[in-house]
């Protein structure tokens, strides 16, 4: 079996406006809200621990139906994606690109109308492209779509060869299913729906491996150049299916409520922490993930270099 490594690990942060901003988040321990100043400061750790890519979530200033700040090149996202690559040029820098952190209404779309979850697509893949554009002029090495919206690959992957940023990668979150396990997410970025659910964009946790396997390669097909199955442990038999039929490197998300109803457990003493998601990333590991996104990664560093 492969070995699990600190390269294969990215650590997630949550970016707030402000300084001197590091707020715990009560759903997830050991994680916080930074603002930029203390990202800055908090990289330097990570880096130390062998860490060499991150994925950044922005939280607004401020909301509106459109989501107006994710595509501001001087928008929350943008700002922590230079500062970081000025002080730590060498680390790899992925953007999450949605709008449901940005937007009032907290959809990952622009809606229809204001009282239904119907979205208007070719408003959200406009949208989604001039986020990744801003990223990436910002910085960013690689944007992540994670809407689940028809043919977000595409349009992004076509706004970046256009705006002469062919060299940025894109990371689809190709099949990520509609769970109950984005709990503790929703309250760290301040994204949960207003009304209704995501359960019309999102995959079905039901859904058969030819769901997957469809969403995986039209998201191949358009230019990905990772692809991503999100949640992570409740989906290990996808995560194995998936890298049997494709090529591509595969990305696991290792979700906030994975990551936050283990920690429950273990404040508990119910199970042992360290052993347990040990036992987790070699599970993620044998299944066929390349990439393991978690918000254990820093821990994990740690206990591979004992």
């Amino acid at each position: 079996m492969r070995r699990i490594k600190i390269k294969n690990f990215v650590m997630p942060y949550f970016i707030v406006h402000g300084s001197g901003r590091a707020e715990p988040i009560a759903a997830m321990p050991g994680q916080f809200r930074f603002s930029v100043d203390e990202l800055v400061k908090e990289l330097i750790t990570t880096i130390g621990l062998g860490i060499t890519s991150v994925l950044l979530f922005g939280i607004p200033a401020s909301k509106d139906p459109l989501g107006s700040e994710a595509y501001d090149d001087n928008g929350i996202i943008p700002q922590a994606v230079r500062a970081v690559k000025k002080y730590f040029p060498q680390i790899k820098v992925i953007t999450d690109i949605c709008l449901c952190e940005f937007t009032s209404h907290g959809h990952c779309g622009v809606l229809a109308d204001n009282e239904t979850v119907k979205i208007d697509a070719a408003k959200t893949l406009e949208l989604y492209a001039k986020t990744a554009v801003a990223n990436a002029r910002a910085g960013a090495d690689m944007v992540a779509p994670s809407g689940m919206m028809k043919k977000q690959v595409a349009a992004i992957r076509r706004a970046l060869d256009n705006s002469e940023l062919k060299k940025v990668k894109i990371m689809g979150y190709s099949a990520k299913y509609a769970s109950a396990f984005y709990g503790p997410f929703r309250e760290a970025a301040n994204s949960a729906p207003v009304f209704g659910d995501r359960t019309g964009y999102q995959m079905d946790p039901a859904a058969s491996y030819q769901a997957a396997i469809k969403e995986i390669a039209a998201d191949i097909a358009e230019g990905a150049d990772i692809v991503m199955v999100k949640p992570a442990l409740a989906y290990l038999d996808v995560i194995r299916e998936v890298k049997r039929r494709f090529k591509k490197p595969l990305a696991a998300y290792n979700v906030s409520g994975e990551y936050s109803m283990l920690k429950a457990a273990a404040a508990n003493g119910w199970v042992d922490e360290k052993e347990a998601v040990w036992e987790i990333m070699t599970a993620l590991t044998r299944a066929g993930a390349d990439i393991i996104i978690t918000y254990y990664a820093k821990e994990l560093a740690k206990l591979l270099k004992i």
